[in-house]
């Protein structure tokens, strides 16, 4: 009965959600017309954490634009790794004592010499709190971080969009306080559009209150607590989803509105499947062949093939791919 509730309640609650994100979601300045990205742009690059380098978002809003635009090629190059942060931050006896967090200032000028991106996405902010109260001097290094990222970026003369943090949930990660630290950097970043002009996608508030609305049914109804992210910080495919569609809103996709998911999303494109499931093998391959070319002083991660064997298979990839999209 419990799980009967949620189907028929959560589904209607996801759908008001959806609607009412589509109404009042505010893409800023991230204009670039009818096309989610100019046409001028030929490599999309994504900075971020583990939840970057995970990658599902990613996946999906390649899946979502090569179905939907497959006349505009696009390489979408994921170099997220697990750990960083942008402000240069690691707490004490982070890993066990193993390794301090990885820092973006040590790999950053490597990326965009190799990557050379026309457009850079930039997703920071849930390890730079180090998992600590507010503190006013870790969040001078946070916006101090995306300050140096924000610049050393446009000086390739590649656009950048900086994406807010992930929500984190204090239910299951048991960090109190920090999801308040979280709305504090994100609000910040929400700001720059104003005061410095600057390009930023919201993703923490849609998830935010995503959880919110679904967390009042369950104590409503008395399930147990739904949650976008079961450690509190890293999302599953719903969480996801809910960020790679708060993307594809920002950057003027309101086409995607309707869609619950990334297979609603495609659904009416023919061998859907098989393209998602090519896309997702591809981004899997290229992104750890990008991480090892690239070079991190993170230990523990899976080293890639060499890139020019993993950009073949990829066009490879790629063949199939349109052959499909026929």
């Amino acid at each position: 009965m419990a799980n009967m509730i949620r189907n028929t309640v959560g589904s209607t609650l996801c759908w008001l959600v959806v609607f009412l994100l589509t109404v009042f979601s505010q893409p800023g300045n991230v204009a670039f017309g009818q096309l989610p990205f100019p046409a001028n742009v030929k490599r999309v690059l994504f900075l971020g954490n583990s939840i970057t380098y995970a990658g599902k978002y990613v996946t999906a809003i390649e899946t979502y634009y090569v179905m939907h635009y497959p006349n505009q090629p696009i390489e979408f190059i994921n170099v997220g790794l697990p750990s960083e942060t942008v402000s240069g931050l690691s707490e004490e006896g982070h890993a066990d004592g193993k390794f301090p967090r990885p820092d973006l200032h040590e790999r950053l000028d490597r990326i965009l010499t190799q990557t050379k991106p026309d457009l850079v996405f930039a997703c920071y902010g849930m390890n730079d709190g180090i998992y600590l109260p507010f503190d006013e001097s870790r969040f001078a290094k946070f916006k101090e971080g995306i300050q140096w990222l924000h610049d050393e970026v446009v000086k390739t003369g590649a656009n950048l969009i900086h994406v807010t943090p992930p929500d984190y949930d204090e239910l299951k990660g048991g960090k109190v306080g920090y999801a308040a630290v979280l709305d504090r950097y994100a609000d910040w970043l929400l700001e720059q559009k104003t005061v410095k002009q600057w390009n930023v996608v919201d993703i923490h508030y849609p998830m935010k209150k995503l959880l919110e609305a679904h967390r009042k049914v369950d104590a409503t109804f008395g399930i147990s607590a739904f949650a976008l992210a079961e450690d509190g910080v890293h999302p599953g495919d719903v969480g996801h989803w809910v960020m790679a569609k708060s993307i594809l809103l920002g950057l003027g996709e309101k086409n995607v509105a309707p869609a619950t998911d990334l297979k609603s999303s495609i659904a009416s494109i023919p061998n859907s499947a098989q393209i998602s499931k090519l896309i997702a093998e591809r981004q899997d391959l290229m992104k750890d062949a990008w991480l090892t070319a690239t070079g991190h002083k993170r230990p523990g991660m899976t080293t890639g093939i060499p890139l020019l064997e993993a950009q073949t298979k990829a066009a490879d990839m790629e063949k199939q791919i349109r052959t499909l999209l026929k």
